[in-house]
């Protein structure tokens, strides 16, 4: 989908004030003599080099921030932006980030410059070098600091998270968010090696166009066959040779030829499961045979990536699958 975010912590105040009551508490000695009172410091504007190399000054506690089509990172670690990632006349937005972004309003995609002006950001995070491209780089910075996070148009979601965290000096809370999600994907691993083994594995985005697989490497594809080890159909891995996208369109003709066991897909066709699975194309293939084919709509975070997009495929992965 990619080729197609400051929440007050009420706890760490409340931590912070246990911490200072007790200084205050302990702060004479036997003898009466006064110790110290530990005093928190306050956080400071930073410069910082992002991915391009520019030098950019972070506000100390920045609260508008936009961070178009970074807003898992951003939801991951506690940070709601101002204006939420959106296409199609902000019709389309990242419906599996709803729970914590619903009432944010949108941003077309391409962020256009009288948009981001309009929400007067006082940060802006670019998702990568080409939403920066020509001048548009110093048309931002001009409204507000612009950090651009990766220099690639598919960058690394762990790159781009420990960076987005970096930015926001929340890296503490970045490492604890990986190292659950590496949890989770180890026991989930486990669990699916023990109940399919080597059987393969697909999912397809299906709309009224065309039908799409991922990228080996990439979103959904990602999850699947690195994250947890399952097993790519040749079609995929020979599509994936010279993909650049994150999706990438199949033929009729070999999407029919298809020997997968388990299918996960994702439906924007406009009709409904059992109707397409009778076209000839889809029947012959083993996971429609056998009734393994499991449906998605616009609100799965199966066209997406981050730890949130990621761990939901997860829990799909293991409720169709294991039956739990």
């Amino acid at each position: 989908m990619k080729n197609m975010k400051k929440r007050t912590n009420p706890m760490l105040g409340l931590l912070l004030g246990v911490a200072l009551v007790g200084s205050a508490c302990s702060s004479t000695t036997e003898e009466g003599a006064k110790a110290p009172i530990a005093s928190v410091q306050p956080a400071a504007e930073r410069v910082m080099k992002d991915a391009l190399g520019h030098e950019v000054k972070i506000p100390a506690n920045p609260q508008r921030i936009i961070g178009s089509y970074l807003e898992d990172h951003l939801v991951a670690l506690g940070v709601k932006p101002v204006a939420q990632w959106s296409v199609n006349n902000g019709k389309t937005v990242q419906n599996y980030l709803q729970k914590d972004l619903n009432g944010i309003p949108t941003i077309p995609s391409d962020l256009p410059f009288e948009s981001v002006l309009s929400f007067t950001p006082d940060l802006i995070l670019v998702d990568s070098a080409d939403q920066v491209a020509g001048d548009k780089y110093d048309r931002y910075a001009k409204i507000a600091p612009t950090f651009t996070v990766g220099n690639a148009t598919n960058n690394d979601w762990r790159q781009e998270f420990t960076s987005v965290a970096d930015v926001l000096n929340k890296s503490e809370q970045a490492k604890k968010v990986l190292t659950a999600y590496d949890a989770k994907v180890k026991d989930a691993k486990e669990k699916l090696q023990q109940a399919i083994g080597n059987k393969t594995v697909a999912v397809f985005w299906v709309t009224e166009k065309a039908v799409y697989v991922p990228n080996e490497k990439l979103s959904s594809g990602d999850v699947l066959y690195h994250d947890l080890g399952m097993n790519a159909p040749d079609e995929i891995r020979e599509i994936s040779k010279t993909a650049t996208a994150n999706w990438s369109a199949i033929s009729m003709e070999k999407l029919a030829q298809m020997k997968i066991d388990y299918i996960f897909m994702v439906n924007n066709k406009g009709v409904s499961k059992a109707e397409m699975m009778k076209d000839p194309v889809w029947a012959g293939i083993p996971a429609v045979k056998n009734g393994q084919v499991f449906e998605y709509d616009s609100n799965a975070s199966w066209l997406y990536t981050g730890a949130i997009a990621n761990s939901q495929m997860i829990d799909n992965v293991l409720h169709d699958i294991l039956k739990k």
